[in-house]
């Protein structure tokens, strides 16, 4: 950013409570002196200096001058205008370098009456990599590091998985990881069950294999029309020769490949690489539904609930439109349901971020229209079925603010639970759950990181857990303006626990959050839970009472939540041998090593002369590993 200049409020002073200090139309009027026609973002900010709005225009003073006027505003807007006490502004060189700077920053400071984005999470895609003589095909999420082709985005992990299972069954390609590609000795189940061609142990050529690669590239970029014939032929040709095992071995790959693309369901034959976005909004809510097509074939859909703070339906959209691509590519075609404020503008700044031409329609005919229309339908159907969900929740959370005679509703509730077995490989997992259901993108899991805690002390583990998320909080939130403060403790346990993590939240100055132990109750059954509260007699809820099913469902997804995370790290352990600890043992070591010796435990045994005889392994090597577990014992 080039040329960015900033002004601030100095009227204000320390003295000044905030109900004394000036706003409204008064103080945005006095600004317009200090402004000019340049393009750029302007803050409005409160007397607390929180961000009430950030916005972008072709000409500042215009703009500003907008906001001064007394009147022709929506209630939104006055209300919003009422609320101003300061006004911060950067210039930009350009309107369209400012529409991106103003979704950075909307996305960064989430100002109260914005269209705010809630769901940031980055989209699956498939990746086929470029760096090895025998590429893996695997689903990969995140920056894009590696030198690989990407294919997606794909709307869920289940969609990708879904699809790499087929691509595995037509092109036969590998997807374990480079680490098991170079330590194996033998083929693994997915060449038995056919699904693999089992480069690692030559069982393909180099040549036959980037064969197979090429198709599968062609196929993911949608040129995939004569590889169903050509299948076919090299069937019928293995047929004639009598090769049946190697015209049956075609045979199911026909079937795979048919299998696939009839799973993809809307195979537009228009839209080769698009989003289709539909909005519905009713009673104050907004559900966005984003339907992915790359290479004429539907790669799934998901759903969105922008919080639309009393926006109308083209800000809502060109708001999520904004956010949703800050930091993703956009694909060369955006078609919407609704038409945006200022379209060219947002196609000039997409097209300026992606390197290259980007379009946005509004179709009102063809099969662009009906995309949109199945779009649109699908976001009236989601917007029904959360609505109906956060009403039942809403009344939930009521009904335990009575059960436990709470202050207010809880608005954030977090769940603790740890997993291991005996000590080891130990976890701390917290979920979080408030009026909109369970907030995935809000849960956190612990590695336990004491070394001086007895194994399977869990009174131990939680107040690690426990200190280490209220010294973050009190760090990052010390005023508790952000949201991200519990309105409720749910703990796994009875009495004990619920002492213990009183006594860590007193030592964190924190006393002012309620607490509940759930504990088994009578025979540890379902149902006989008993509730443990400090100053309280334990307490029990009726067996058919919904809120005692809410509470069991909160326990048990962190139940779920915890044990997930425990075998994650238990199976990444258990992949590693102590011959991963050597200096200077990679993979290709490690697998001649295994392939000499059959074990790790061999190699540990085995003495300097039998080192020195393993293909591949050096004498240097050699001594290294023999120093290495004779110095370890």
């Amino acid at each position: 950013m080039n040329d960015v200049t900033g002004t601030e409020n100095t009227d204000l002073t320390p003295e000044m409570s905030h109900k004394d200090v000036p706003r409204g139309h008064a103080v945005i009027a006095a600004y317009l002196k200090q402004l000019d026609g340049s393009p750029g973002v302007y803050r409005m900010l409160d007397p607390e200096h929180n961000v009430l709005y950030v916005g972008k225009a072709k000409n500042l003073r215009n703009r500003v001058s907008n906001y001064a006027r007394p009147s022709g505003h929506s209630v939104r807007i006055a209300r919003m205008i009422s609320e101003t006490s300061q006004m911060m502004f950067l210039t930009t060189r350009t309107e369209t370098e400012a529409l991106l700077l103003e979704q950075n920053l909307i996305k960064q400071l989430k100002p109260r009456y914005n269209v705010l984005l809630r769901d940031d999470k980055s989209f699956p895609n498939i990746m086929l990599t470029k760096d090895t003589d025998f590429p893996q095909l695997s689903k990969h999420r995140g920056a894009r590091k590696r030198k690989a082709s990407y294919f997606g985005p794909f709307a869920s992990a289940a969609s990708v998985n879904r699809t790499l299972n087929q691509l595995q069954k037509v092109f036969l390609l590998r997807t374990c990881s480079d680490a098991d590609f170079e330590s194996r000795t033998r083929p693994c189940l997915q060449y038995q069950i056919k699904r693999c061609t089992a480069p690692c142990v030559g069982k393909i050529s180099k040549e036959d294999y980037a064969e197979l690669v090429s198709e599968a590239e062609r196929f993911l970029q949608g040129r995939h029309s004569g590889l169903q014939e050509k299948l076919a032929h090299e069937m019928q040709e293995a047929s004639d020769a009598m090769e049946f095992e190697r015209a049956a071995a075609f045979r199911d790959r026909i079937r795979a490949l048919t299998q696939v693309q009839t799973a993809q369901g809307i195979n537009p034959r228009t839209v080769g690489e698009g989003d289709v976005i539909g909005l519905h909004m009713e009673g104050g809510q907004a559900c966005v539904q984003v339907f992915f097509i790359r290479a004429h074939q539907n790669w799934g859909n998901k759903d969105f609930y922008p919080k639309t703070n009393g926006a109308e339906a083209e800000e809502v959209l060109a708001g999520f439109i904004g956010q949703f691509y800050e930091k993703r590519d956009p694909p060369r075609q955006l078609i919407l349901s609704h038409d945006i404020e200022e379209r060219e503008l947002m196609e000039a700044a997409l097209s300026e971020k992606a390197g290259r031409k980007i379009e946005i329609l509004v179709p009102q005919r063809g099969e662009k229209q009906e995309l949109v229309a199945s779009a649109l339908r699908n976001a009236r159907e989601s917007l029904g079925r959360k609505m109906s969900e956060g009403a039942a929740q809403e009344k939930l959370l009521e009904g335990l603010k009575e059960a436990f005679d709470l202050p207010r509703v809880p608005e954030r509730i977090e769940v603790y639970d740890n997993s291991h077995i005996q000590g080891a490989h130990a976890v701390g997992a917290m979920i979080v759950a408030g009026p909109e259901g369970f907030m995935k993108n809000q849960y956190r899991k612990y590695d336990i990181r004491g070394d001086d805690l007895t194994p399977g002390d869990d009174f131990g583990m939680m107040k690690e857990v426990l200190t280490r998320r209220f010294k973050r909080l009190l760090k990052d939130d010390p005023d508790r303006t952000k949201g991200l403060w519990p309105d409720l403790l749910l703990i796994d346990g009875g009495a004990g626990q619920v002492s213990a993590v009183h006594e860590i939240m007193i030592e964190q100055g924190v006393t002012d959050i309620p607490m509940i132990g759930v504990a088994k109750g009578i025979d540890r059954d379902q149902g006989k839970e008993e509730f443990h509260r400090i100053g309280h007699r334990v307490m029990a809820l009726r067996r058919n009472d919904p809120v005692l099913y809410f509470i069991q469902r909160l326990r048990d997804e962190a139940h779920r939540f915890a044990i997930g995370t425990h075998r994650a790290k238990r199976s990444k352990a258990m992949g590693l041998t102590k011959l991963d600890d050597i200096p200077g043992i990679g993979a290709t070591r490690k697998r001649a090593l295994l392939a000499h010796f059959g074990s790790a435990k061999a190699v540990e045994g085995a003495n300097l002369a039998d080192l020195k005889a393993v293909e591949g392994i050096s004498e240097k090597v050699a001594q290294t590993v023999y120093d290495f577990f004779h110095e370890h014992g």
